[in-house]
């Protein structure tokens, strides 16, 4: 058995083939997803987050919406920028957002990737310390983020206050319990998810990794999971690890899906550099009729190596397409897989 979800960038753009023309269609249309996904059985609804492009940015309003429409799917991110983030603020927020989910969030977070803009978190007021770089800023933030996340109490509280204080020191409010074991760290290289699982939080690989051995993508990504799962054994931790991996997997069942997708199933992977000194290297897509995506899929390591399977979406083809893209997928291709 395999949990799937789906993951959507949330693009939109003024563009005729675009069922997503303005920020408000994608933040309307990804809640009916969700539902909508829910009731045919997936597993969960994840979103990237980007800041300063016409995509999804600030994630919790949308989790929170979804969680009061949905009551079982889980509801994610993959992942948050931690350069940009407020750790105490975000605990308030992502509290919030659990608790209205009853319990459901599972945050992806990371030290974040090239954006739109130059130092872009500059722009939101946050500056890397003395001697540390921006990544190492985000990795500190997440750290706090964690710790203020457990809710035991650190503030001094006023001996005068507006209302009365419960003894002691305060923490966060408000305080969803066992948040702190649902987060997730998007790993882009060996090191990276060897922390995450000291750190005891679980993983998120997705379709991009830094090369670091010259094997094909699936089989780099396939070593990563292991070392991780040695990491988080060797740490003790005493409940178990959780890793997802992200696809762009389109079973052709129809001349629509033939049209869109026929022509990206992609048998090689891709290199580049997401950094200027860090060569990465890009994972393929699948696209191909319901059979001969098993075969091809059976063969992809790290997928058989993770719990949780996110499927990339065409969130700009709108709810109805994706609905069936999904659909089809549960339907063809996980049972040949024993995913279901």
């Amino acid at each position: 058995m395999k949990k799937i979800g789906f993951l959507s960038f949330g693009h939109w753009s003024n563009h005729t083939a675009y069922k997503t023309r303005t920020a408000g269609d994608t933040l309307l249309q990804s809640i009916e997803l969700a539902v909508a996904a829910e009731e045919i059985g997936l597993d969960g609804a994840y979103f990237r987050v980007h800041h300063f492009a016409a995509q999804l940015a600030s994630p919790f309003p949308l989790l929170s919406a979804i969680g009061a429409k949905t009551g079982s799917i889980e509801i994610g991110t993959g992942v948050i920028d931690m350069r940009y983030e407020n750790p105490l603020y975000m605990v308030e927020d992502a509290g919030a957002a659990d608790l209205i989910s009853r319990g459901r969030l599972q945050l992806g977070i990371s030290r974040g990737s090239p954006e739109q803009v130059i130092d872009g978190w500059r722009y939101f007021g946050y500056e890397p310390a003395d001697g540390e770089t921006e990544a190492d800023m985000g990795r500190r933030k997440a750290l706090e983020f964690l710790d203020k996340l457990k809710g035991v109490g650190f503030a001094e509280p006023n001996p005068y206050p507006m209302f009365p204080n419960p003894p002691g020191l305060l923490r966060l409010e408000p305080y969803s319990e066992g948040l702190r074991d649902r987060i997730w760290w998007g790993a882009a290289s060996n090191a990276t998810a060897v922390w995450a699982a000291e750190n005891g939080m679980h993983l998120q690989s997705s379709t991009l990794k830094y090369d670091e051995s010259g094997k094909p993508f699936h089989v780099q990504q396939a070593e990563q999971i292991r070392l991780y799962k040695e990491a988080w054994k060797k740490a003790g931790h005493q409940r178990e690890a959780r890793v997802s991996v992200s696809r762009s997997i389109f079973a052709l069942v129809s001349d629509q899906d033939r049209y869109f997708f026929g022509g990206q199933g992609s048998g090689a992977d891709k290199i580049g550099f997401i950094e200027s000194d860090k060569r990465a290297i890009f994972g393929r897509s699948y696209a191909a009729e319901p059979d001969q995506l098993i075969k091809e899929l059976a063969h992809d390591e790290a997928i058989q190596e993770a719990d949780t399977l996110l499927l990339t979406i065409p969130n700009t083809l709108g709810v109805d397409y994706n609905v069936h893209v999904l659909s089809s997928i549960l339907e063809h291709v996980a049972p040949g897989l024993g995913w279901r």
